[in-house]
Parts: C-alpha cells; sequence; structure tokens
C-alpha cells in the first residue's frame, strides 16, 4: 500500500507534471510545424510550377533554334540574355511591389484595393515598356558598342526586335500573376500557364521549322504565347467568382497615388535588377572570351538549367545543337550550377520574406554589394586573370551568393516581427484613397 500511494504521489509531483506539459507543448509546436508545411507546399508547389512554366516559353524557343545551328543558338541565347537585362527583370522588379501592397491590403481584408493596385502597377508597366522597346529595336548596335562578336549581335539583334510584343504582354501577366497569387489563387495561373506552354511548343515548330523563319519565327512565337497567356488569365478575372470581391472593374483610382506605388516599385527594382542582371552579364562577359560561339551557348544552357532545373535532361538534348564540343563543356559546369541552385535556393525564400515584408531598399543595398562588390569582379578576375574561362565566370556568381543569403539570412534573424506588423498595418491604411471610403 505505502508503494502505491509512493507511486501515485510521483505521478503527481511537480517535476512529473512539468516534463508531461513539456512533451505536450513540443507535440502541439511539431503539429504545428507540419501543419504550416502542409500550407506551404500546397501553395507554393504551383507557384513554382507557374514560374517554371513561364520561363519555360523562353527556353523552349531558344531549344527549337538550337537545332538550326550553333550561330543561330548563340545570337538567340544573347539576344533573350539582353532581353533579361534591358527588359524582362526591370519589369519583373517593378511588378514585385504588388507582393508587398497586395499582399498586405489581402491580409487587412481590404479587398478592392487589390485591383486598384494591379491597375496601376499595369499601367505603370506599360509606359515603362515604351522606352524599353526602343532599346530592344536597337540590340545589334549596342552589342556591337559593347564588343560583341559582329555575327552573333545581328543574330541577337533580329531575334529582339521580333520580341519587342512580347515586352508589353510580360508586364502585363506579371501584375495579373501577383494579384492572384496573393489571394491564394494559383491553380488556375497553373492550368493557364500550362495551356500556354503546350500551344507554345506547337507555335514554335510551326514558326521556326514550317514558316522558313527560322530564328526569328522563335522570337515571333515567344510573343504569341505571351499574349496568349495574358488573355487567359485576363479572362479568368474578369468572370470568375473568386475574383468578384478584388476586382470590381476598371477604375480612375489608378491614376491616384502613383509615386507612392513607384516608392516601393524603384527599390523593388533595383533589388531585383541587380540580381537577375549579375547572371545575365555572365552570358554578355562570356561573348568577349575566345571562342565566343562555344562560351555564349554554353552559359546560356547552365542559365537556362539553373532556373528550371527539372528540363536538364530534355533541356541540354535539345539546345545543344548536337554539338558534342558543347556537350562536354556542359557536363564539367554541371557541378558547379548545383551549387549554385541549392545556394539560390536559400536567397528565394529570404529575398521572397524581403519582398513581403516592404524591405526592398534594403535588399537593393544587399544585392548591390553582393553582385557588384563580390561577385562580379570575381567573375571577372578568375575568367579572365586566372583564364578559368566560363567556369570562373558562375565561381564569381557562387561567391555573391554565399555573400547575400548570409547578409539576408542575419537581418531576418535579428528582425522585431511585432515593430513589421506594426509598418504593415500603417502601409495598407495610407495607400486606402478618399474613393474607395465613399464606395
Amino acid at each position: 500500500m505505502e508503494r502505491e500511494e509512493h507511486q501515485k504521489a510521483s505521478l503527481h509531483s511537480p517535476l512529473i507534471q512539468d516534463c508531461a506539459e513539456q512533451n505536450k507543448a513540443k507535440s502541439i509546436e511539431k503539429s504545428e510545424v507540419v501543419e504550416e508545411v502542409k500550407k506551404q507546399l500546397w501553395l507554393s508547389g504551383p507557384l513554382v510550377s507557374v514560374s517554371l512554366l513561364n520561363y519555360c516559353l523562353q527556353v523552349i524557343s531558344v531549344m527549337f533554334v538550337g537545332h538550326l545551328g550553333e550561330l543561330a543558338l548563340s545570337g538567340a541565347s544573347m539576344a533573350t540574355s539582353f532581353a533579361s537585362v534591358t527588359g524582362f527583370s526591370l519589369l519583373v522588379g517593378m511588378a514585385s511591389a504588388l507582393d508587398t501592397l497586395c499582399g498586405q491590403s489581402y491580409g487587412a481584408k481590404q479587398h478592392r484595393m487589390l485591383g486598384i493596385h494591379m491597375q496601376r502597377a499595369m499601367l505603370i508597366l506599360m509606359i515603362v515598356s515604351v522606352p524599353l522597346a526602343v532599346i530592344w529595336i536597337n540590340t545589334r548596335s549596342i552589342l556591337m558598342f559593347l564588343g560583341q562578336d559582329p555575327e552573333i549581335s545581328t543574330e541577337a539583334g533580329s531575334y529582339a526586335q521580333l520580341m519587342v510584343p512580347s515586352l508589353f504582354a510580360y508586364g502585363l501577366l506579371q501584375c495579373l500573376n501577383r494579384f492572384l497569387q496573393t489571394q491564394n489563387i494559383v491553380f488556375p495561373m497553373v492550368f493557364c500557364s500550362g495551356i500556354t506552354t503546350l500551344l507554345h511548343v506547337l507555335i514554335c515548330w510551326i514558326m521556326v521549322f514550317k514558316s522558313g523563319l527560322g530564328s526569328r519565327g522563335a522570337a515571333i512565337a515567344n510573343s504569341i504565347s505571351y499574349w496568349i497567356n495574358v488573355l487567359l488569365l485576363s479572362l479568368y478575372v474578369k468572370f470568375s467568382p473568386s475574383c468578384a470581391r478584388t476586382w470590381s472593374g476598371f477604375s480612375k483610382e489608378a491614376f491616384q497615388n502613383i509615386p507612392s506605388f513607384l516608392r516601393l516599385a524603384i527599390p523593388s527594382a533595383v533589388m531585383v535588377c541587380l540580381e537577375m542582371w549579375s547572371f545575365e552579364m555572365m552570358v554578355l562577359l562570356s561573348g568577349l572570351l575566345p571562342n565566343p560561339q562555344l562560351e555564349t551557348s554554353v552559359l546560356s544552357i547552365c542559365l537556362n538549367t539553373a532556373a528550371a532545373v527539372w528540363m536538364i535532361p530534355f533541356g541540354l538534348s535539345g539546345a545543344v545543337s548536337n554539338e558534342g564540343e558543347v556537350v562536354d563543356y556542359v557536363a564539367v559546369m554541371l557541378p558547379i550550377l548545383a551549387t549554385s541552385n541549392f545556394l539560390d535556393g536559400l536567397q528565394c525564400v529570404l529575398s521572397g520574406t524581403a519582398r513581403g515584408c516592404g524591405w526592398q531598399k534594403i535588399g537593393a543595398y544587399v544585392n548591390l554589394g553582393s553582385y557588384y562588390l563580390v561577385g562580379i569582379p570575381s567573375a571577372i578576375l578568375l575568367a579572365f586573370t586566372f583564364h578559368i574561362g566560363g567556369k570562373g565566370l558562375w565561381l564569381g556568381i557562387i561567391c555573391a551568393l554565399i555573400v547575400q543569403v548570409l547578409s539576408l539570412l542575419t537581418i531576418t534573424i535579428r528582425t522585431d516581427w511585432d515593430q513589421e506588423a506594426k509598418k504593415a498595418t500603417d502601409r495598407v491604411f495610407d495607400s486606402i484613397t478618399p474613393d474607395s471610403i465613399v464606395s
């Protein structure tokens, strides 16, 4: 009896109770983590698919051109990189201001403001696209001025000129995607992007091989496919009940508060562009190395592979023009590429946190230091001083990624999240116009 009473007393001792409570708390915390991971995968999986499918339009075009020969592949690769540096990256960056504005407005249940923010972004991006189109039209002259190979510059110039219509579609597409993703409407985006990508393969085949246009047909196919994607998403936003609260038609409010949008859009563009430019600059720098057609082809394939890892077997088989020298060189580059992909995955998560919190200015400074004070100087040193070639250019990018990840991780860990929540609330209510209150 005494032994049983002693055991019961032990079970009710403070130490045992504390341990039980701790175990219960750990169990609850573990289940919360599992649930959060499930939610993140449910949202991030479709978003990853959308990003890959959108990017694949350019990759597929380059793959088709790859069957036309090394010069055609080099020209298309150079034009695609030039277009990313001077156009696409800027539009992506400015549109990413909607990650902050739409995301925080949706969280504050100011649903109508999402449509206003999107219209405002579309208006500004269309205006910005006009001078960018002028730059694309003069691609050949600009590349020649930068010392690129004349044959590659001519091929790239023709390709870029025919991609001009895709510039305007791309800006609209970025705005539509962010408008939908902040509402967690992701599967319609996957469906529209998937349909567009499937059609793009057919359009490319017709325009490149059947029409006799060659590489120029691939550029035209890009423009057609981007506009198809815009049309599909626009019809969904217009007619879907899911967007009834956030899209109430065109409004004159889109012309208001433009300076407040630019205060976020410009740092956003700088943040994104500084990073994307450094990658694309590797392709442009490769054109200055000995045997520029080989180096440009390989660096372009590596860049495409880095952005669409799942396309490695198919992408390499189709985009290498059946050139054995290119295949061998790419095989050497793949271990370096795998390292950069791992680091790039970490920085993507941290950069997304920065954009969601409205830290675009901080992100811009981090990217400036990482890529332009560390990455590109390291790449030039390794490629041209130590004569490592294309491998040296990509090793410089890895140096930049390491600095970027460590910097953003430090900022994230040291953040006062209560203060950030207050800032987000203030930003939402500052964006509300008098017309919105009246309506």
